[in-house]
């Protein structure tokens, strides 16, 4: 490729991409949404290629679309870093995020790592839950910013997409008891209500064996081969299995990953640490 990738470019159209919609992303950078649908011509002049597709209920990426996001937010991720280590630009305080048990486990420790690298004077604290709860926490101000479970057709930023899946120790074999004894998350949370609207919809007959808005309680009950869970995908251990399709259980959804945060009042750090998801989550 001769030409050169604007950053600005890059990063409008990484919001674009997160957005689906023009209109919500020009919100975001500031920007006219005439102005941002020229930036997007002139990346695609530079890429010649396209890179969106306008449907009814926004843009999603082309195929052509998709790659370069990739390559664009692992370019935006080194140019922020590089930015604020060389122009000694660290950020203080305390930030107070709230993130659901099973993405703490499988995410966090990568995320909190990188952001303390770039800004070591700033403390996070973290409070896990059910993102209901979460979503409460925040509306109180109870919290700066959190990572919450979405369905897909919310039409909203995504950040990443995980599937729900079911959950049995490696040694259970079927046929599962009927009802089917089920471990779910609180009676809100978008596994419970999807687990129960797949079974309702197959006709299988089932039972709530335990409800709980406790990542740790799901897994000892599953691990127990009391009741089948439900965990998204990156929540599973290594000594309990997803269930296949052949099992005779349901398909289950796929759900998304947002963030959480009154981004016209969110304090630097707040918008900093709300950049640093932004751009490594997609990634992991």
């Amino acid at each position: 490729m001769a030409q050169s990738l604007d950053i600005d470019l890059l990063r409008s159209f990484a919001t674009v991409a997160e957005t689906g919609a023009l209109s919500r992303a020009a919100e975001r950078v500031g920007r006219s949404q005439a102005a941002l649908s020229m930036q997007m011509k002139r990346l695609e002049d530079l890429v010649a290629q396209p890179l969106l597709r306008r449907t009814g209920r926004g843009v999603v990426l082309t195929v052509q679309g998709e790659r370069l996001l990739v390559h664009a937010r692992r370019i935006l991720a080194s140019h922020d870093d590089a930015v604020a280590e060389l122009s000694g630009g660290r950020l203080n305080g305390t930030l107070r995020f709230g993130c659901p048990d099973d993405y703490a486990q499988a995410f966090l420790p990568t995320l909190l790592r990188g952001f303390a690298h770039l800004h070591p004077d700033a403390a996070i604290e973290v409070v896990c839950g059910a993102t209901p709860r979460l979503e409460e926490r925040l509306a109180r101000g109870g919290l700066d910013l959190a990572l919450v479970s979405v369905p897909l057709a919310a039409g909203r930023e995504i950040l990443r997409r995980e599937d729900l899946v079911w959950v049995a120790p490696r040694g259970a074999a079927a046929p599962w008891p009927d009802p089917l004894p089920l471990a779910l998350g609180d009676p809100d949370t978008l596994d419970h209500r999807a687990a129960r609207a797949a079974l309702d919809a197959g006709g299988r007959a089932y039972r709530i064996a335990y409800a709980s808005g406790s990542l740790s309680g799901l897994l000892a009950v599953a691990r127990s081969a009391q009741a089948v869970a439900v965990l998204t995908r990156a929540a599973v251990p290594p000594d309990l299995r997803i269930l296949s399709r052949g099992s005779g259980l349901p398909a289950l959804p796929r759900i998304g990953l947002t963030i959480r945060l009154d981004e016209a009042h969110a304090a630097p750090l707040t918008r900093a640490f709300a950049a640093h998801l932004r751009a490594v989550l997609p990634t992991l």
